[in-house]
């Protein structure tokens, strides 16, 4: 430490080398090292120039110039060495007594906590117990609930309480699962839960199945009691509608008493549906469904997150048992099973609809609609395909009925059902045919079993059945029984046959789709009268009708079924809810006129074959006899009795005008048969006393249809009068002191404009009389040039020259 090596004084750079070039390097070396900088470029300058002794000896003379340095600060810190030396000394003594001092203080403390050591490790040891016991404590707490909720699970399970026993599970697994201590409990939880899993969704599937058979049995009753439900309130609006129609017919015959009893029955009416109104505000609680095993397979599947999956499998079985109720079987005739076809639809859609409102999402509303589409399109086709098929008009009418009573209930539940309407009124003008097809055969039967006899009717009922039920009566008042009527049993029959047409018509039309019908329901029963019927009753005065009763009781029922018409019209309208006032605007003439006509004329034509019978007596008149018969001639005599024998009779059922028009024709006929007989080859001369017998006749002809004055009005007694125009008119001229006058166009148009001049010239020429009379010379002497002095064969030539 004290070594005396002697220190070499460093020269200056400037001695050593005496070269600029040599100082500027060490200069920049010594800078660099003193700097700590890196010497690499001074070593590979002095090896690229070739002259590491330079840099060595640049070394050297550094580490020689620092030495001094060296020296110099080993001197400045020598003293403060000392001194710390001799601390440290003084220091060591202090070490020894603080040595002993602490083997002391060890010695008494190891004394002291010898005890306190092994107490502490008893402690320690206990508490490691109480940590174990109560680790051991939570584990079994834990395992207990786990138990017991594994007991509860068990419990929910075995009651079917499936929803509550998948809680549990999802209990189990969320809180205990991976926190059971136990690894025997934590593998049978990790196997059974799965398992009890698949088990409950197993049997909530059972279940589910169990209910899609059952509900199919329930959506036919539920369909037919929805429809029932439909068809009372349906009936209950027709029975209003015949008060309705009851009241307007007793207010138009001003019975007040019956009215106000009609509308205190009305208000019970009115009492008594309430207690089905609940029903109109589609209240389906009603009809009994449950839902129950489908929302709780729902919500199950719901909670083990199974809930899309669910929804398709619904979706699909519905979709196929909505497939399989669209089969129409082959061996049950459709009109036995058309009722069970539709509300099997019907509740199908009913329970879909409550689904919709309350499954929480289980269908959407476009899936029930893509459903509702696919099964209108399969009822019209099996609409369409059913209804070629049919040709019984009251087939077609039931099928109609029921599903137009479908439209209403599904309308109800918001499905469109124009498309089922659309088909039925397609199918509007075939069944009409096939009605008017069955009306033809109905009325073929009725007219064939008629005995051309008035019928009798011994009770009230039976006056009600046949005379007021279609407003046949001409009084108001009630006839004593028993009761003859003016008409034939055909005429009542051929009524219920017509009323049940417009019924049947109009309940076609009804509840379609088309509120105002009437003018269909008309065009029909024109078609009904004026072809079927009219018809029949032609073919039926053709054929069948023999002797003069039964054509006159042909006549009285053709005036009966005039009245009847009258009332069918009204009735239509009443039935297709349009006033009475708009149908008679619109009525036409009577649609029977040609078996009317037909009927009358073939009574005319009996009655004039019978007159021809007793006008072959006129044969026997003496043409040329000297005095005029004051009592008629025999014909006439015998043409009025028989007259008057049958207007007595005809009195009884035939209407005055039906009798004036039949009278009118025959005594028509009888002039006609007069001016015949004066025409005729038979007679070649007559006189003025002939002449004047057949005045007689006339005025005994004009006295009958005088007499009838009581059954006919006086202007129907002069119509019957002017059927004799001919013959009185020609009896006039012949009679008449200037039969020139017939020249005179304002006269013949007055008194003779029934002549025809061939007739009065042929006629003419037969009389001949030698008396002072102007008519004694007609046929051979001329006319005078004045009204006096026309020569009658001037006035026979110039009536020659017209005609």
């Amino acid at each position: 430490m004290q070594a005396t090596r002697s220190r070499r004084k460093v020269a200056p750079a400037a001695a050593d080398g005496g070269d600029s070039g040599d100082k500027l390097d060490q200069l920049l070396l010594s800078s660099a090292i003193c700097n700590g900088e890196d010497l690499g470029p001074f070593v590979r300058k002095v090896f690229t120039s070739g002259r590491p002794e330079t840099l060595l000896h640049l070394l050297r003379h550094f580490a020689r110039s620092k030495e001094s340095e060296i020296e110099e600060v080993c001197k400045s810190h020598y003293q403060d060495f000392i001194m710390a030396v001799d601390d440290l000394r003084s220091l060591l003594s202090d070490v020894d007594s603080l040595k002993s001092a602490l083997s002391d203080s060890n010695s008494r403390l190891q004394s002291v906590g010898g005890p306190l050591l092994s107490s502490l490790d008893s402690f320690v040891v206990a508490q490691n117990v109480s940590k174990n016991v109560n680790s051991a404590l939570q584990s079994v707490t834990l395992c207990i609930k786990l138990m017991e909720l594994c007991s509860r699970a068990n419990r929910h399970l075995s009651n079917g309480s499936f929803y509550m026993t998948l809680k549990c599970l999802d209990s189990i697994e969320n809180e205990f699962q991976d926190k059971t201590p136990s690894s025997t409990l934590k593998r049978m939880l990790e196997r059974k839960i799965p398992e009890i899993r698949s088990h409950i969704e197993r049997k909530i599937s059972k279940e589910f199945g169990d209910w899609l058979v059952d509900i199919r049995v329930v959506s036919r009753n539920l369909g037919q009691l929805a429809i029932g439900q439909v068809s009372a309130a349906r009936q209950r609006e027709e029975d209003l509608r015949i008060k309705q129609r009851q009241a307007e017919e007793q207010s138009r015959l001003s019975l007040r008493g019956c009215i106000y009893a009609l509308e205190d029955d009305e208000d019970e009416d009115g009492l008594g549906g309430d207690e089905n109104g609940s029903y109109s505000n589609g209240n389906d609680g009603l009809f009994g469904f449950d839902l129950t095993p489908l929302y709780r397979a729902y919500h199950i599947h719901q909670t083990l997150g199974l809930e899309d999956r669910f929804k398709q499998y619904y979706f699909e079985n519905r979709k196929l048992q909505l497939t399989s109720d669209f089969q129409v079987s082959s061996m049950t005739p459709f009109l036995e099973s058309h009722q069970t076809f539709f509300a099997q639809i019907a509740g199908f859609f009913i329970i879909e609809d409550r689904i919709l409102r309350t499954g929480g999402g289980l269908v959407s509303k476009m899936e029930v609609e893509n459903l509702w589409e696919t099964a209108v399109s399969k009822m019209c086709s099996v609409l369409e395909d059913q209804f070629s098929r049919m040709q019984t008009a009251n087939h077609l009418l039931l099928i109609k009925d029921y599903v137009s009573l479908l439209g209403v209930t599904l309308r109800r539940y918001g499905y469109p059902v124009d498309a089922l309407l659309n088909v039925l009124s397609k199918h509007r003008d075939k069944y009409h045919e096939l009605l008017l097809s069955d009306c033809r055969k109905q009325i073929a039967e009725a007219l064939a079993d008629d005995k051309f006899e008035q019928m009798l009717m011994k009770k009230e009922y039976e006056y009600s059945m046949n005379v007021l039920s279609f407003q046949l009566q001409t009084s108001d008042i009630v006839p004593a029984f028993p009761y003859v009527a003016p008409f034939s049993s055909t005429v009542p029959d051929c009524c219920r046959i017509v009323r049940s047409f417009i019924a049947d018509s109009v309940s076609f039309m009804s509840y379609g789709g088309q509120l105002d019908f009437y003018d269909v329901v008309k065009k029909y029963l024109d078609r009904l009268l004026g072809e079927v019927l009219d018809e029949a009753l032609l073919k039926l005065i053709s054929s069948s009708v023999q002797g003069v009763s039964q054509a006159m009781q042909v006549a009285a029922n053709m005036a009966v079924l005039e009245r009847a018409c009258d009332f069918f019209f009204r009735h239509a309208a009443q039935l297709s809810g349009i006033p009475l006032r708009i149908a008679e605007r619109g009525r036409k003439q009577f649609p029977l006129n040609k078996a009317r006509d037909a009927a009358e004329e073939m009574l005319s034509g009996m009655l004039k074959r019978k007159v021809d019978g007793f006008m072959t007596l006129i044969e026997n008149v003496n043409w040329m006899t000297d005095e005029a018969s004051q009592g008629g001639n025999e014909y006439v005599n015998e043409v009025i009795i028989y007259l008057e024998t049958l207007v007595s009779t005809a009195q009884q059922i035939l209407p005055p005008q039906v009798l004036k028009r039949v009278l009118q024709d025959v005594l028509s006929h009888i002039s006609e048969k007069i001016v015949g007989a004066l025409l005729g080859d038979s007679v070649k001369r007559f006189n003025v006393n002939a002449i004047m017998g057949f005045d007689v006749d006339i005025q005994l002809l004009e006295s009958f249809a005088d007499n009838l004055s009581p059954t006919l009005s006086e202007g129907d007694a002069n119509q019957l009068k002017n059927a004799l125009a001919e013959s009185r008119q020609m009896i006039n001229l012949l009679l008449s002191n200037q039969p020139e006058n017939f020249l005179n166009p304002v006269i013949r148009e007055k008194s003779y404009n029934a002549l025809d001049y061939r007739k009065v010239v042929t006629i003419s020429e037969k009389f001949r009389d030698s008396s002072d009379r102007l008519f004694g010379t007609f046929g051979t002497r001329g006319a005078r040039q004045n009204p006096k002095k026309k020569s009658l064969d001037a006035l026979i030539k110039r009536l020659k020259d017209v005609s």
